[in-house]
């Protein structure tokens, strides 16, 4: 057997990190081998140390049966290892080509020859069924395109071995299966594959074999043929993990959320969202599908108050809170768990008490008369700490040195413990192990369970097909379907999430091919 790249016994510490402890892993010439692990169990830097972004502290690198060190990428680069980031490293101004060719351009009497980089990559593209237009701005591209770019800017300069980063985060259903077909083309001519993934659905589909990481450490090497998706999960954890949503038919209330005819606008002074009317019920999950981009992190922001609307009318409860602040519509009965939870979710400086209690601690019992109770608001916060199984030494902890699942879910408790009326949880999983993805989600049916209304927006497909009572597609800014989830098709589904509406090409399908 043959391997294109070996990684022996590789160590790699950081300041109060061991997060390669003896890591040896072997990549096959010319086959698809998933990495999967939670985050913190090594698989990035372990990649990082192949591509130059770290130097092991000990082992051994091998390529193509010879030692080497990888100093930097460009040492990478040169010994034929590729790279494609989970988020694209392009230039939306620029062409196909001129991406592709960026740090690697082509010459004739010292200027810059665009034409013979255009016919090399029409000529990649041919070879490997990527069909990409090189004179096509990197604006005008949808999403799947943009992969592709990517795929054959490595490709150009000479990667047999591609590195490939969550590379279906941003992709629709259709997208994904087409880079699936890509990659085993890639494969079938030779090219080595290192597929890094959270989606154990997408490795079982695509790689043939699988290297499991925990803790630092391998945990497991399989033929994907002979493992599932539960044994998977249990060797990423060191548990079982319910990877199904066990919840009942909803019971659906009356109208908690209504958005008529809503507009806003971008950072950029553009419409986001065009003429948007939505609702959500008591007792119910409405699913936001769409591929990221469309308007979601708009929509969020208008409900929450962050943003002002240009148009039309929310109501809560049937109250019009059009323009309210975020703290008035908190004391109105909104809890809203955010896209990221640095930055408007968890202060990474405060205790883990202290977050828990940002938008209680004025209220009885935790404060009488104007002061704090110490003694209830220690008592408050331990209790969420034991029923959301907060991993921590004790409530004073500081919340930024915990894990991102640990941080997650102290905004989850937060949000969720009063029983809101209606919760908005914006990318409630996102960066967080499947563990804790298994406990969140059981927790925001349970939300649903007790009556409340909960609006889910998700850039995972599988979270809101599988929490979703309800789900709506947002494409450019408009909803474009609504649909009870019994009667969804996902592969319908991603065709909405790609603008196409029954046999119609997809928007801007002529600029992207």
């Amino acid at each position: 057997m043959a391997y294109s790249v070996e990684l022996l016994d590789i160590t790699k510490r950081f300041p109060g990190v061991l997060a390669n402890d003896g890591v040896t892993v072997r990549f096959e010439e010319g086959g698809i081998h998933a990495v999967i692990g939670e985050n913190g169990a090594g698989k990035s830097t372990l990649m990082g140390i192949l591509y130059g972004l770290h130097q092991p502290d000990a082992g051994q690198i091998i390529v193509r049966g010879a030692r080497v060190t990888v100093p930097d990428p460009s040492a990478a680069i040169a010994l034929h290892l590729g790279m494609v980031h989970q988020h694209f490293m392009l230039v939306p101004s620029l062409t196909v080509a001129e991406n592709v060719i960026l740090g690697n351009t082509p010459t004739r009497r010292g200027l810059t020859d665009i034409k013979v980089a255009e016919e090399r990559l029409s000529a990649l593209s041919e070879q490997y069924g990527m069909a990409v237009r090189p004179g096509a701005r990197v604006r005008d591209l949808s999403v799947g395109i943009l992969q592709r770019v990517e795929i054959l800017k490595a490709l150009y300069r000479g990667a047999d071995v591609l590195i490939l980063d969550e590379p279906t985060a941003v992709l629709t259903p259709q997208e994904s299966f087409a880079l699936f077909d890509t990659l085993r083309a890639l494969s079938a001519q030779g090219k080595t594959i290192v597929f890094i993934s959270h989606k154990l659905k997408e490795v079982l589909a695509v790689a043939e074999r699988v290297t499991v990481m925990r803790g630092g450490k391998v945990t497991g090497e399989l033929a994907t043929a002979g493992t599932n998706e539960r044994e998977l999960a249990r060797l990423m954890v060191g548990r079982e993990v319910i990877l199904t949503i066990d919840k009942q038919d909803p019971t659906p209330g009356e109208v908690v959320l209504e958005l008529r005819g809503v507009h806003a606008i971008d950072d950029r002074r553009l419409p986001a969202l065009r003429d948007v009317d939505l609702q959500v019920k008591a007792g119910t999950i409405m699913g936001i599908a769409g591929v990221e981009g469309n308007g979601q992190t708009e929509l969020i922001e208008v409900i929450t108050g962050l943003r002002p609307t240009t148009g039309g009318r929310i109501s809560l409860g049937g109250t019009d809170i059009t323009g309210r602040s975020p703290r008035e519509l908190r004391e109105a009965g909104l809890a809203h768990i955010p896209e990221d939870r640095l930055e408007r979710g968890v202060s990474t400086e405060a205790t883990i008490e202290e977050n828990l209690i940002l938008d209680t601690f004025h209220k009885p019992p935790l404060s009488r008369r104007g002061w704090l109770d110490r003694k209830a608001i220690r008592s408050y916060a331990n209790q969420l700490i034991r029923d959301y199984e907060i991993a921590t030494p004790d409530a004073e902890t500081r919340a930024g040195s915990l894990s991102g699942g640990n941080m997650q879910k102290i905004v989850v408790a937060r949000e969720i413990a009063g029983g809101p009326p209606l919760l908005i949880a914006a990318q409630p999983t996102r960066g967080v192990d499947v563990g804790a993805i298994e406990y969140i989600h059981r927790r925001i049916v349970e939300l649903r369970d007790k009556g409340s209304a909960v609006l889910l927006i998700s850039a995972e497909l599988d979270e809101i097909l599988s929490l979703a009572d309800e789900i709506a597609v947002l494409y450019e800014g408009r909803i474009v379907s609504v649909q009870p989830r019994a009667e969804v098709d996902e592969l319908e589904l991603g065709l909405r999430m790609a603008g196409v509406h029954g046999d119609a090409e997809p928007d801007g399908a002529g600029a992207a091919a």
